[in-house]
């Protein structure tokens, strides 16, 4: 049995305020001998419902039995001890009374917490929109370069990692009809911080570089391919790491990769 459930049923409050059967006030009967939770919570429910009577009772002033006293005489007369049925019908209703504070309580109880669980669904369900948005802007730019890359226009320069760092490596790929490159930087590390990637043009007689651009927000480029102007009659390409937003000439004690345009 689910204690906590069959207590959060409401069942308890219509026991204590009298609304059950006979064979369902024995049934709780049973239960409360048996789990001590349920007897906890029938002994909170029912001080709730005597504060409740208590506040909603009129009571009786203390004067009362003084101005009673004077209006009597000093003939004994013999008090009815039976109880008058009105009192009864006065606690009944106050019993209802607190019943039914304590049903809109839970009542409310419930719907709060249905609120939650409806908004805690609603944006579930817009992460999993906004993922889904992500996923088909990353296919659609993936198939965009997809289709850039495979041009017939497209020149292949491999770079191979230099001194500084050996193992790293990019490729570009050069559209000189439309004068752009497609730099592929998923061999290199992720730049310190304070630092970014700088792709250099280069002429080999004599020796001279042309800063194409930066490789900017480099960490967040998923697909670590980066678009460039290239209007340079190009022999190599190099890529250097620089303070942030690169430099007026490549440093070239940290020269990552470096290749040559084949002919």
């Amino acid at each position: 049995m689910d204690v906590q459930k069959y207590i959060a049923s409401g069942t308890l409050e219509l026991y204590v305020a009298g609304l059950l059967s006979e064979k369902e006030n024995e049934e709780i009967h049973r239960y409360a001998d048996v789990y001590p939770e349920i007897r906890k919570e029938i002994e909170a429910i029912e001080a709730v419902v005597l504060q409740l009577t208590k506040s909603t009772s009129p009571g009786m002033p203390n004067t009362a039995f003084d101005a009673i006293r004077s209006h009597t005489n000093d003939d004994v007369v013999p008090l009815n001890t039976k109880t008058p049925v009105f009192s009864y019908l006065g606690w009944a209703a106050s019993l209802l009374f607190a019943a039914g504070m304590l049903w809109m309580y839970l009542e409310n109880g419930k719907l709060n917490t249905e609120v939650k669980v409806v908004e805690q669904e609603r944006q579930t369900l817009k992460e999993q929109l906004d993922g889904i948005e992500e996923t088909l802007a990353n296919n659609e730019e993936t198939e965009w370069l997809l289709n850039a890359l495979r041009s017939k226009e497209i020149a292949v320069v491999a770079l191979n990692g230099q001194s500084v760092a050996p193992t790293t490596y990019a490729k570009v790929y050069w559209n000189k009809k439309e004068q752009k490159v497609y730099v592929d930087a998923q061999g290199l590390p992720e730049p310190p911080e304070g630092y970014d990637y700088q792709v250099w043009s280069l002429t080999l007689e004599p020796l001279a570089p042309t800063s194409i651009g930066v490789l900017s927000n480099f960490e967040v480029n998923s697909t670590r391919v980066f678009e460039l102007q290239n209007d340079n009659t190009s022999e190599a390409f190099g890529i250097t790491l620089e303070p942030e937003g690169g430099s007026e000439t490549p440093n070239l004690e940290q020269l990552y990769t470096l290749g040559t345009v084949g002919p």
